[in-house]
């Protein structure tokens, strides 16, 4: 019999609250309790969890790391890896979530990536997703689930509401750098800062991939377990990579498809 015969299957869909929806087409960000019920995520989380232990490829000590490397542990596609982790990655019940907030049919994968900040791991600067994705289309989200129970102190996602809007702002990776520019910038423009104050497991934010967010460090002893999945709006097209990063993506996370084509290669299926 193979695992996934026996998981608990996430294709009951929900409907996604109109204030949630709302709040995404304004602000760029919402949280949805309860995406996953307590009996589905004790499931799904050791199943992750072990596939991004086996797969995780940083060895260094923390001292030796860079400002990113300090951030967060990110091990990336595992749905491609572990049938367990694809069963979540591939869900109905998570794509018409985003699709929902998007106002959009359907929503392919871009790619999943969990993102582990270890126990006295450092803060996520400031910074946009999509930077780094060679897309035609601002109709991107991103899925940012705790696997625990999680709370400030243990690196709550944080937001610059509205911050979307204006597009891409600047030509910085994650980075030192990025957290000044960003900080100087979202003071500027007085964008609210919002973040919950505690997350169940199972909880989920979804935000788009221009809305400018960080993350404080871990000062908690527990390492802070995440599993992302971004989405791409059905009939989204590469468009032309503006730099090194967005030419890695566009080999790595698409295929290398023309530039103008359909995002619809092998590595981004269609969910619903």
């Amino acid at each position: 019999m193979s695992i996934t015969s026996q998981l608990p299957r996430l294709d009951n869909l929900k409907p996604v609250n109109q204030d949630n929806i709302n709040e995404f087409q304004e602000k760029g960000h919402t949280l949805i309790h309860g995406v996953l019920s307590d009996d589905e995520i004790a499931v799904y989380r050791p199943i992750i969890v072990n596939a991004a232990e086996k797969y995780n490829t940083e060895k260094r000590k923390m001292a030796d790391r860079d400002t990113y490397g300090k951030a967060f542990l990110q091990i990336m596609n595992l749905w491609l890896c572990d049938e367990g982790v694809r069963e979540f990655v591939l869900s109905k019940r998570l794509g018409k979530i985003a699709a929902g907030l998007m106002g959009v049919e359907n929503v392919r994968i871009y790619h999943d990536q969990a993102l582990f900040k270890e126990a006295g791991g450092g803060p996520t600067p400031w910074h946009q997703d999509q930077y780094y994705w060679p897309i035609d289309t601002n109709n991107t989200i991103t899925l940012w689930m705790p696997l625990v129970d999680i709370d400030v102190d243990m690196g709550m996602l944080t937001f610059a509401s509205g911050s979307f809007k204006n597009g891409a702002v600047f030509d910085f990776e994650i980075s030192d750098e990025s957290e000044s520019a960003f900080d100087d910038y979202v003071q500027k423009e007085k964008f609210p800062i919002t973040r919950a104050q505690t997350m169940k497991a199972g909880d989920a934010t979804f935000h788009r991939g221009f809305t400018i967010h960080n993350a404080p460090g871990n000062k908690s002893d527990k390492m802070r377990e995440v599993m992302t999945i971004i989405y791409v709006a059905d009939g989204a097209r590469v468009s032309e990579p503006k730099h090194s990063w967005q030419r890695n993506d566009h080999q790595k996370w698409l295929m290398g498809k023309p530039v103008g084509e359909l995002i619809d290669s092998e590595l981004n299926p269609k969910v619903l």
